[in-house]
């Protein structure tokens, strides 16, 4: 079956990015000038996605009303003539009945939020996308990621080395590796520790899933920090079908921590032509002076 809905679970606080994320929602913290939100719309949708489901929780009406018609802001930019922006603002709203928005009405995790979609994901698999996760890449993950979904036919996660001393922030796999980027997943573990970790071989925010972990997830098994967590389902879901692992084409930032997001923020504004100039100059004046 094609993968046609994508979930994007959006209800967390964004505790780490206080007091920033008070009153606006994490994911439209901005990268340069568009929110992180954003760039995972995109991604979805330029992999031909056709409809997007957000979890939300209290304090997103920003992240709603970001995606949507604002006829007054399209008035007083047409009236003075700024069209280039003017498309821009426009080009963010995607066709009506592409986003659906239920709500994860406890904090329990993850795994809950998904679960959470059931209804509107139906008997289909489906994306899921953790906006916290910006990846560049020249062809987006989410279709690299179909296209392996389409040979296996399982559910399929997005997996990268991280140090071994940060094994305790991820899920973890262990794995055989079958080839092309692809490896059939034998064991996942939520957060071990390093001692206790099969590998480290991280599960970052892109997944395909078949529709039968709604099975496991409702079990709302609780784990690792007194969460239902993902990673335990899928685990459930390894004894009754294959998932496998597949280390992307691409760069991943972590936005969710404050070095990663900083780090996302130098590389983008370093790409747009309308500002490097400024930046390369500046950067280098501010390497010598804290050096």
């Amino acid at each position: 079956m094609r993968i046609r809905k994508a979930v994007f679970p959006v209800a967390g606080l964004g505790t780490r990015f206080l007091p920033a994320t008070k009153a606006i929602p994490k994911e439209m913290l901005p990268i340069v000038d568009k929110p992180l939100i954003q760039y995972a719309v995109e991604e979805a949708l330029e992999s031909g996605i056709e409809q997007i489901i957000f979890v939300t929780g209290k304090r997103k009406a920003a992240l709603e009303d970001h995606f949507d018609f604002d006829f007054e802001l399209e008035h007083l930019l047409r009236s003075k003539k700024k069209d280039e922006i003017l498309t821009q603002i426009k080009t963010v709203v995607p066709e009506t009945g592409t986003i659906v928005y239920t709500r994860q009405n406890k904090p329990l995790g993850l795994g809950h939020a998904i679960w959470c979609a059931r209804d509107v994901v139906g008997d289909e698999p489906f994306a899921v996308i953790l906006a916290d996760d910006l990846i560049k890449a020249d062809k987006p993950v989410l279709a690299q990621m179909i296209e392996v979904f389409e040979q296996q036919n399982s559910s399929i996660i997005a997996v990268t080395e991280v140090d071994p001393k940060d094994t305790d922030k991820y899920g973890i796999i262990d794995s055989e590796i079958m080839g092309n980027g692809v490896s059939r997943v034998r064991k996942l573990v939520e957060k071990p520790l390093p001692e206790d970790a099969p590998s480290n071989m991280a599960i970052i925010g892109r997944y395909i899933l078949t529709p039968e972990i709604f099975k496991f997830l409702g079990k709302k098994k609780f784990g690792a920090g007194g969460e239902i967590q993902l990673t335990d389902a899928m685990e459930m879901l390894l004894q009754k079908q294959s998932i496998f692992g597949y280390t992307f084409n691409g760069y991943r930032f972590d936005c969710g921590d404050k070095a990663g997001f900083q780090k996302a923020n130098l590389t983008y504004a370093m790409e747009r032509e309308d500002i490097r100039h400024e930046l390369i100059p500046f950067l280098k004046e501010m390497i010598d002076f804290c050096s």
